[in-house]
């Protein structure tokens, strides 16, 4: 205790004396421009009748401006780190404290003396401005300055792609810190008035077009791609220069990436393949749609999931008053809670929980009353939950009833459930159970006082049931890739995407809504694979093979992402369609899920299958015909090709 208080005592001192330092440069700096006002006024030959004027008047200009200065906390800042807004400040303030010393002198003056002229005062405040201003930005040229051992720059010598915003960003932080080894020596960027201006020093060496002979002409040892809102060609087409001529190329995250997080070096990262998809980027002001989140508890299910975890870095960065992280896994609520609680909302809780436990649940709500609920929570592996369907109905249908009926007891406003395009005309198991739980959202809205919505959307990269990290694995055992099929197509979304999306709708549900993200062209999971080993530095076909193993049971060519009975239609937010169709009987929906529950209590997987088909309203004979038409559908369309 004794050694904290003595830190934090010489802490405080320091401070102190850091700030009267630059009170005294600025009381020294106002009495020169004071006197220097006097001289320029009178051309050097100041009338004998002023000669006392000065020293009886510099006090009021002094302490009026300093009183001034205080007010408008000039002195809480570090001069090496003044910025733009800073000199704004400073304009303000030296413009305040100078009209009010011109009204005062203007008034007032010493007795046996004459006023102030007004020229003076008017240069004096002109002068302040330049003095003012002008130290602070001499003081942070000066520790911005390399040593002089550090004139002649070291390290790697970077090309920035982009002068926009985030470029400026970036070389100044280059510039400023030489410990990260960065030397900018040229700018591309593809709006002709930008060409051969320079921003902070540094040239706009031609265009994106020119290229190829900038890197070889500036001896370039990484290429950094500075454009958040660039589309996925514009990436795809500086990757692969830079890969012809054997340059390193980094990235800062797209927009849905960084926005939580501010455009920094310590952002940059190696290019990934949803980086070059060629997917325009989602575009959304969250602070403004996600506005029904201020303030409340949220709740997340399958918190230390791919989404889950998502969900929670996005909603703790929008101004919730609580949130609840719920996930039965210990080490993957460990590490998001670790995360967060620093940069977290008030309150974070991490609770372990199974969902599909009635009482941990109950006990859940009871203790946090959450006033929103996301339920990501879910299996998503397809072969896997064709062998174990009784964990399948239990986590994503029955679970799903569960947590409706608490946040109905409860008093949840919201409730969204994370579906997926697999719950289109299913054809698997997972897909049923997934269709069941939205029907579960669909038949609860009609008679609730919650608002109950689902989302659905297609193959999330990256997730844990995405095809991204079984490539990963294979490219890195040295192949081979496999791809069940060459024509197979699938929707692709970065996570950051589909969750912003996700809250976006969550926004707007009115109750039992089935909301669609648009997803996208589709993409080639062929096209997916190559790209992947290009990114790992090697050649399709030469270094890592590519193998065709087959359709597995259940799986489709190409997937959907509306029934055929649902009408779609657009809302406000372009990228978020909503989706209606005729409800299910609510009797023969509820006596589905009783029989459900009762196999799955009695460890009864004997003919379950037959069960979610029937409670879906889904007949052998449907099933049959639906698998046929998939099975005869054409191999390649020219869309796809």
């Amino acid at each position: 205790m004794t050694d904290f208080a003595d830190t934090a005592g010489g802490w405080a001192a320091r401070t102190l004396i850091h700030r009267l330092g630059q009170a005294a440069v600025d009381a020294f700096l106002l009495a020169l421009s004071f006197w220097l006002a006097f001289e320029l006024r009178f051309d050097d030959s100041v009338p004998h009748r002023f000669d006392t004027l000065y020293g009886k008047t510099v006090w009021v200009v002094i302490l009026t401006n300093m009183i001034v200065f205080v007010a408008m906390r000039f002195y809480t800042k570090w001069w090496r780190f003044t910025s733009l807004r800073d000199l704004q400040t400073i304009f303000l303030g030296v413009v305040i404290g100078g009209l009010v010393v011109i009204t005062i002198l203007s008034r007032w003056h010493p007795i046996h003396s004459p006023s102030v002229p007004r020229g003076v005062l008017f240069i004096s405040l002109v002068l302040n401005l330049m003095l003012i201003g002008g130290a602070r930005f001499a003081v942070r040229s000066i520790m911005e300055r390399p040593p002089r051992g550090e004139l002649v720059a070291t390290g790697r010598r970077v090309l920035v792609c982009g002068a926009g915003e985030a470029g400026n960003i970036l070389i100044r932080e280059m510039q400023r810190n030489r410990m990260l080894g960065y030397i900018p020596v040229g700018i591309i960027d593809d709006d002709p008035r930008k060409r051969g201006l320079r921003v902070h020093g540094v040239k706009t060496r031609g265009t994106r077009a020119q290229l190829p002979r900038i890197l070889r002409e500036q001896r370039v040892d990484e290429v950094i791609i500075a454009m958040p809102s660039a589309p996925g060609a514009v990436r795809r087409e500086i990757v692969d220069a830079c890969r012809k001529q054997g340059v390193q190329c980094t990235t800062l995250p797209g927009l849905p990436e960084l926005i939580t997080g501010d455009v920094t070096v310590r952002r940059l990262r190696e290019v990934r393949v949803e980086d070059v998809l060629g997917r325009a980027p989602v575009e959304v002001e969250l602070a403004k749609v996600a506005r029904y989140l201020n303030g409340r508890t949220v709740m997340v299910t399958g918190a230390g999931g791919s989404i889950g975890s998502e969900l929670c870095r996005q909603v703790a960065a929008l101004g919730v008053r609580r949130l609840v992280m719920v996930d039965h896994g210990e080490n993957n609520l460990f590490e998001i809670e670790l995360e967060l609680r620093d940069h977290g909302p008030t309150s974070l809780t991490a609770v372990i929980a199974d969902c599909k436990d009635e009482a941990s649940m109950a006990q859940c709500f009871q203790d946090h009353r959450p006033h929103i609920v996301f339920h990501a929570a879910a299996y998503k592996h397809v072969p896997m939950m064709e062998h174990n369907p009784l964990q399948a109905i239990a986590n994503n249908a029955l679970a799903t009833n569960l947590l409706a009926d608490l946040a109905e007891r409860f008093g949840v406003e919201r409730f969204c459930l994370i579906s997926t395009d697999k719950a289109v005309e299913p054809k698997t198991i997972m897909g049923a159970t997934k269709a069941l739980a939205e029907r579960v959202i669909e038949t609860r809205a009609q008679s609730s006082r919650t608002r109950f919505a689902a989302v659905r959307f297609g193959n999330v990269l990256g997730s844990s049931g995405s095809v991204l990290p079984i490539f990963q694995r294979q490219i890195a055992a040295g192949g081979p890739v496999t791809v069940t099929h060459p024509e197979m197509t699938r929707f692709f979304m970065t996570i950051p995407e589909a969750v912003q999306l996700v809250l976006e709708a969550t926004g707007i549900a009115e109750g039992g809504d089935i909301f669609v993200l648009d997803m996208g062209e589709p993409v080639r999971i062929i096209d997916l694979a190559h790209r992947m080993i290009e990114l790992s530095g090697r050649q399709p076909g030469r270094d890592i093979r590519i193998d065709i193993i087959g359709i597995r049971p259940g799986e489709r060519l190409h997937e959907e992402l509306f029934n055929v009975d649902e009408h779609v239609r657009p809302t406000r937010y372009g990228k978020v369609m909503r989706a209606t169709r005729p409800s299910l009987d609510v009797d023969q929906l509820q006596a589905g899920l009783t029989e459900l529950e009762r196999r799955v209590a009695a460890r009864d997987d004997q003919g379950v299958d037959e069960v979610l088909w029937s409670t879906l309203g889904v007949g052998r004979e449907q099933r049959v015909e639906d698998e046929n038409r998939y099975l005869q559908e054409p191999t390649s369309t020219e869309a796809d090709t």
